[in-house]
């Protein structure tokens, strides 16, 4: 078992939930993506879906890529966003329990989120029990086998002399922009992919998730990364969950105590 695997499977965090509200997850909005004017239309859809259900939500779990690129610099955050913001201070100031899992686009977050709104960051994926089921929860990019070369570069973008030498050698104008230009260009390279399911035997997500069940009881795997959403069934009565994405799906799922299921924001 692996150094990760055990971190993981001895942080899992247990609660039980109002039987009348539901957890709620969703992630891969890619803010700020591919223009200002489509972000603005996507992330006024996120709020109104937010809205909807503030007073049904018992937990909220944001899983990666909220941004399509973000950096906190010591004194500054980029600007914009500004709805989702206020919306997300409001609810967690209601007393609803928020969490936000980083991704391949936003993972150089620091402490803005948990010191402006109260919201946990988390860097690693977790295991959670609700309800007597157990959730594995990350957004999924760098798991199971293969993809060697983002693994390589995770590790040296997660490294701290790399983002203290992004952060204090470039002005935010040209760091952003240029972050900007790559991220535009790495979509370009890689088109509908990862809208595209490419099959069990090929989805490095799902191979992760079956051979961790080989070494720990797991109900649900829930990810982001790849922005198709699915429910599929796994041996021993557990389930793989890829939450889709809000650029075209507007995907999220919901769990009632009982079961966990996607559905599709109208």
């Amino acid at each position: 078992m692996s150094w990760n695997i055990w971190r993981i499977s001895n942080k899992q965090e247990k609660m039980d939930i109002n039987p009348e509200k539901q957890i709620y997850f969703l992630s891969d909005f890619h803010l700020g993506a591919p223009n200002h004017a489509q972000s603005l239309i996507r992330e006024k859809k996120l709020v109104a879906f937010l809205d909807a259900i503030k007073d049904k939500a018992a937990e909220i779990f944001i899983v990666g890529d909220i941004f399509d690129f973000w950096f906190e610099y010591k004194t500054v955050v980029p600007k914009g966003f500004t709805r989702l913001f206020g919306k997300l201070a409001e609810l967690s100031d209601s007393g609803i329990p928020i969490h936000v899992f980083v991704g391949n686009h936003d993972m150089w977050m620091r402490g803005y989120f948990k010191e402006e709104f109260n919201i946990p960051v988390y860097f690693e994926p977790e295991i959670i029990e609700r309800e007597g089921k157990r959730f594995f929860i990350g957004h999924g990019d760098g798991l199971g086998p293969g993809d060697h070369g983002f693994k390589f570069i995770k590790k040296i973008f997660r490294s701290p002399i790399c983002q203290w030498l992004f952060g204090n050698l470039l002005h935010p104008n040209w760091a952003i922009g240029l972050a900007n230009y790559f991220s535009r260009k790495s979509r370009e390279k890689t088109g509908e992919a990862d809208a595209n399911f490419l099959g069990e035997e090929n989805e490095w997500m799902i191979i992760f998730s079956k051979d961790y069940l080989k070494k720990d009881k797991v109900d649900y795997f829930i990810f982001g990364h790849r922005h198709y959403p699915i429910k599929l069934p796994l041996e021993g009565g557990s389930y793989y969950l890829n939450l889709g994405d809000w650029i075209r799906n507007f995907t999220y799922a919901s769990f009632d105590g009982h079961s966990l299921n996607l559905h599709k924001w109208e």
